[in-house]
């Protein structure tokens, strides 16, 4: 192949059809991916979610397990990725006054022959989604904002962690 050619397409066949990438060969190892992102909002809607004066309820609460409940449904939603035994998903939601907004953390683990990136990326995604549809009647200016990888680990492309 020449140094300027893209390399094969994985989730393609030969017939440039979309497959499963078959990761049958793939050794098991412990896996771990953690992402991040945040809603901004305005002060006062962050001051009624901290005391819990939100009409919709506690919305930290059903926010964690919607994030939870995403990670373990990703094949689900995300065309062509494999269905793993999740060994752990841990969701935590920070209130952050001074930007204001809620920082949301995801990391998944699993046993396995293929990562968890997107699982992570899905219940941060879900979890701010969440936030937003249980405060929209208090403030519909929020953002969903800077969703992204910031650890993995295992497997063969080994660890990376965002600078």
């Amino acid at each position: 192949m020449p140094d300027d050619a893209a390399p094969p397409l994985s989730h393609l066949d030969a017939q440039g059809r979309a497959r499963m990438v078959d990761v049958s060969a793939k050794a098991v190892t412990v896996r771990e991916a953690t992402a991040r992102g945040r809603v901004t909002m305005q002060a006062e809607t962050l001051r009624r979610i901290v005391e819990g004066s939100v009409p919709k309820g506690d919305v930290l609460a059903v926010a964690r397990v919607a994030g939870i409940m995403a990670a373990k449904r990703t094949p689900e939603l995300i065309p062509l990725c494999h269905p793993l035994p999740l060994s752990g998903v841990e969701v935590v939601l920070t209130p952050d006054h001074r930007s204001p907004g809620i920082e949301i953390e995801a990391t998944v683990r699993t046993t396995g022959q293929t990562g968890v990136e997107m699982e992570a990326l899905t219940a941060v995604a879900v979890a701010g989604l969440t936030i937003y549809d249980m405060c929209k009647s208090v403030e519909r200016t929020m953002r969903i904002e800077a969703v992204r990888l910031v650890a993995k680990s295992g497997g063969k492309s080994g660890d990376y962690r965002a600078g």
